[in-house]
């Protein structure tokens, strides 16, 4: 295989066993502005883009344009032209066959076997010339196509990010969460797998924005999403729910798991410094558990209930808590009141169902009268079908919906 001394800007591959035409092939072409490489069988031309099984060496260049004769040495031009077109790893790279074989016949053979273009010996210098303009456009604009579409699948890909992705802390946002549950549910369903979901909510977040500023509780949010995918596996779906509100969904974890899961990262994050300009601020986490299979978890829809119904039983026992819900005593999933069966950090305020919380102290709105009783029976209602009616960012989770 030969080529001429440098690349000017449109490489043309010679496949041709004729010394004779070579030369004069090449030396117009080079005249025109051409660089120029010559092969001299069918092995040497697929060679030369590739097509064979050793790949290309580095640094190599494919060819702009194939000028293929029929008559080759080991494999024919048809079988090169072929071989090549079938080959989806190669870019379009235009073929013009050049054959003394002028019946229609041959011609149809040519270009079937994909041949762009199909020119009879003796050639014509100026028609080659022409064709080979022609050729070299089609293939320009074809680059533009490949161009375009390349560029539209990655904006797609980037929208599709955007939509699935809570642009604040980078993790899954709550549309994507609900895509996981779905699938993990059908699943573990089909599989009878167990699985758990987690939902967490930062307790009273709204003072950090208050006390420090809006930046400081976005940052704070930021640094827990952090935290949270630090301790989750590869296999769990971390996202940011609403406001200071996040869910983990933990594929084949039993609900005892769930609650260990979750006990830790509660620990992580009452020991955890979250740091803004300078500033230090501590903050706590409440946790509810629910787990499939469940004789009152029939759906998705269910199973997020569940979980907030156990985070609202953490709020009501007193924050810092990893609550899991449980309907022993339940006849109906949409009225269940969740009971403490896995649960978490010791608080002076005393067990849930007995002591009063002042639940929105943090918001200068003091309820000291709300007890758990009364929260159980509050939380089945209002919600939309996934998990509740949202609550505005920053407000404390602790308040019973109507209170």
């Amino acid at each position: 295989m030969g080529a001429s001394a440098g690349r000017i800007s449109t490489c043309i591959l010679i496949v041709d066993d004729n010394p004779d035409n070579v030369t004069i092939l090449r030396d117009r072409l080079e005249a025109r502005g051409y660089s120029t490489l010559v092969a001299r069988d069918g092995e040497e031309a697929l060679a030369a883009v590739g097509a064979l099984d050793a790949p290309l060496p580095p640094g190599a260049v494919l060819p702009d344009l194939i000028l293929l004769d029929v008559m080759l040495p080991k494999v024919d031009g048809f079988e090169v032209a072929r071989r090549i077109k079938a080959n989806r790893s190669l870019p379009f790279i235009p073929i013009m066959i050049q054959t003394a074989l002028d019946t229609t016949e041959d011609k149809v053979v040519g270009l079937d076997s994909g041949a762009d273009a199909y020119i009879t010996k003796p050639i014509n210098l100026t028609e080659l010339e022409a064709g080979i303009r022609s050729m070299l456009r089609i293939k320009s604009l074809q680059e533009e196509i490949e161009r375009q579409r390349a560029e539209l699948a990655t904006k797609n890909d980037q929208l599709i990010r955007i939509a699935r992705t809570d642009s604040l802390t980078g993790i899954d946002n709550r549309r994507q969460l609900e895509e996981r549950l779905v699938e993990t549910f059908e699943h573990s369903r089909r599989l009878q797998e167990p699985f758990a979901c987690v939902m967490c909510d930062l307790d009273k977040f709204k003072s950090v924005n208050d006390t420090y500023g809006h930046q400081a509780g976005d940052e704070v949010l930021r640094q827990f999403a952090h935290l949270l995918r630090d301790h989750a596996r590869e296999i769990d779906w971390v996202g940011r729910y609403g406001g200071e509100e996040f869910m983990l969904i933990l594929p084949g974890a039993t609900p005892d798991a769930a609650v260990a899961f979750a006990e830790r990262m509660r620990k992580a994050v009452e020991g955890r410094t979250f740091s803004f300009a300078g500033t230090d601020i501590r903050r706590t986490v409440s946790c509810g558990v629910a787990g499939w299979p469940h004789p009152q978890i029939a759906d998705v829809e269910a199973l997020i209930r569940a979980a907030d119904n156990g985070l609202y039983a953490a709020k009501s026992g007193g924050r810092n808590r990893v609550e899991r819900w449980d309907t022993e005593t339940s006849t109906s999933t949409d009225d269940a009141a969740p009971t403490a069966v896995g649960a978490a950090a010791d608080t002076s305020d005393g067990p849930a169902g007995h002591t009063l919380h002042d639940l929105r102290a943090d918001d200068g709105q003091h309820r000291a009268d709300i007890t758990t009783n009364t929260h159980a029976s509050d939380v089945g209602g209002g919600r939309d079908s996934l998990g509740g009616g949202r609550r505005p960012a920053g407000e404390d989770r602790g308040t019973p919906p109507g209170a």
